[in-house]
């Protein structure tokens, strides 16, 4: 639970009335983040567009930003987001900004603040769980192979598609495939 349990509006410290709603998914989350502190949401790639997996549960058990990952197999960024969320689980603050060289092997992440307005589009079983945005999500960037970012006009262009940049608001947003369902 968040150290003000006020603040928490997830379905784990308010009753809805609605637990015998949930559907299976809903009680997978429940009890991943009950029992391990976060549960782990992967979006497989399709035809639409490459695949990302994000948190459920760390800002309700550790009062930390929920974290997303775009572009790379769901299993790695599963795994990626596991070691973030254990960082957190033992004290350490995730914020805004921060580069995390221990992540990927040999290479460091960067966390951006996600931009409220792409939430619906990304990150709806979130949303189920805590009721309401705003729950504060950082984008997990990872580098291509030299180490550049997908925002470094240098990194190739496949690269530059593989994730989006969340922390622009939609409207400033690169058109492309992460901004076709919108």
């Amino acid at each position: 639970m968040t150290a003000d349990p006020l603040q928490c509006r997830c379905v784990l410290c308010h009753d809805y009335s609605d637990r015998d709603k949930a559907d299976r998914m809903d009680l997978t989350i429940i009890e991943n983040v009950q029992r391990h502190g976060w549960h782990v949401v992967m979006v497989p790639e399709d035809d639409i567009g490459p695949g990302f997996a994000y948190t459920i549960g760390l800002a309700h058990a550790h009062n930390s930003p929920e974290l997303a990952m775009f572009g790379l197999d769901i299993h790695v960024m599963h795994r990626l987001l596991n070691r973030l969320g254990e960082k957190s689980a033992a004290g350490g603050v995730l914020a805004d900004g921060q580069r995390h060289p221990d992540v990927v092997d040999g290479h460091q992440v960067v966390l951006r603040q996600v931009d409220l307005r792409w939430y619906r589009t990304f990150f709806g079983q979130a949303i189920g769980f805590y009721r309401r945005p705003p729950c504060p999500v950082l984008q997990v960037a990872w580098p291509d192979a030299h180490d550049r970012f997908h925002w470094d006009e240098q990194a190739e262009v496949r690269h530059r598609e593989s994730q989006p940049q969340l922390w622009l608001p939609p409207s400033e947003h690169p058109v492309g495939i992460w901004t076709t369902e919108l």
